[in-house]
C-alpha cells in the first residue's frame, strides 16, 4: 500500500498547489504522512455526513473540492461543527486533502467535468490560464452543442443530467431561443459575465447566480442563463477527480480502492414553488 505522502504527491501533480488562488485554502488539512492508504472518498463538502461516510467505508483518505477552513480558525474545538470533523478524522486515522481552484483551473478540471455531464464539446477556456503555453487551462469553458437546441431544451438537459437537489434548475431567457454555443463553470460564476459576453456565447450555465449580476446580464443581451445548484455543478468533478486516480493507482501498482459519494451535501433541502404576484 502505499503512504498517505505518495499519494498525496500524486494528487499534487493533477492539482498543483501553487495554481491555487491567493486567499484559497487547498492542500492537506490532517494526516500522518507515513499512514498506509488503501481506500479513498471524494466529495464535494467536507461535512460531518462525508466524515461518517468515510469511517463506514473504512477509508483513510477524503479528497474534497470545498476547503474546511477557507477563513482560518482559533479552535478545532469537538463543540463546533467543523472541530467536530476534525476530531473524527484524527481520531480514526482519517487524512483530508483539498483541492479547490487549483482543480477549478485544471486541465481537466471542474468545468471540463461540468461539459462532460451535459454532452458538450469544448473548444476552450472560458477566462484562459496566462500560465499555460497550450492554452487548455483556465476558468470555465466555452463549448459547442452538437445539434442547435432550444434554451428551453438545454435547461431540461441539465436537469436530467445533474445531480437532482431542492433547487433544480433556474432559467432566464427566451426558452425558444436556439443556442449554438454555451459557457458553463462550476461553482458561482456570476463573476464572469464579462468574460461570457466576450466569449460571445448563446447561453451559461453556472450556480448561484445573483439577482443583481442576472438581471443585467438578461437586460444587457438575448444571453441565455441556465442557474443549477452549486453543489450539483461540482458533483461531476468527484467522479472525473476519481478517475484520475484510478488511473494513477493502476500505474503505480497501489491497487487502491477509490470511492465517489453519493450524498447530497447541497445545503438546500426543499423547494416550493411560489404564487404568481399579485
Amino acid at each position: 500500500m502505499p503512504r498517505l505522502s505518495e499519494v498525496i504527491a500524486a494528487l499534487d501533480a493533477l492539482w498543483p498547489p501553487e495554481r491555487a488562488e491567493g486567499w484559497d485554502a487547498v492542500g492537506t488539512v490532517c494526516g500522518d504522512p507515513d499512514a498506509e492508504i488503501d481506500r479513498v472518498l471524494f466529495a464535494v463538502d467536507p461535512v460531518r455526513e462525508i466524515a461518517d461516510e468515510a469511517l463506514e467505508l473504512g477509508a483513510q483518505l477524503i479528497v474534497t473540492h470545498h476547503p474546511l477552513y477557507l477563513r482560518g480558525t482559533t479552535t478545532v474545538a469537538a463543540d463546533t461543527f467543523k472541530g467536530r470533523v476534525v476530531h473524527t478524522l484524527i481520531k480514526h486515522g482519517i487524512a483530508l486533502h483539498v483541492a479547490h481552484t487549483n482543480a477549478d483551473t485544471a486541465d481537466p478540471g471542474v468545468s471540463d467535468a461540468l461539459a462532460g455531464a451535459l454532452d458538450l464539446r469544448i473548444t476552450g477556456p472560458l477566462v484562459p490560464d496566462p500560465t499555460d503555453p497550450e492554452g487548455r487551462r483556465g476558468l470555465g469553458r466555452i463549448c459547442e452543442l452538437d445539434h442547435p437546441e432550444t434554451l428551453a431544451a438545454f435547461a431540461a438537459r441539465a436537469a436530467a443530467r445533474l445531480p437532482a437537489t431542492a433547487q433544480g434548475i433556474r432559467m432566464a431567457g427566451d426558452p425558444e431561443a436556439y443556442l449554438r454555443t454555451v459557457a458553463v463553470s462550476g461553482g458561482s460564476g456570476d463573476s464572469l459575465f464579462d468574460a461570457v459576453r466576450a466569449a460571445g456565447v448563446d447561453a451559461f450555465l453556472t450556480a448561484d447566480l445573483r439577482h443583481h449580476p442576472a438581471s443585467e446580464a438578461v437586460q444587457h443581451s438575448p444571453l441565455g442563463l441556465v442557474d443549477a445548484a452549486h453543489w450539483a455543478t461540482e458533483w461531476p468533478w468527484c467522479e472525473q477527480a476519481a478517475a484520475q486516480l484510478d488511473a494513477l493507482s493502476d500505474r503505480h501498482g497501489w491497487d487502491l480502492r477509490v470511492h465517489v459519494s453519493k450524498q447530497v451535501t447541497d445545503p438546500w433541502t426543499t423547494h416550493h414553488s411560489s404564487g404568481a404576484p399579485n
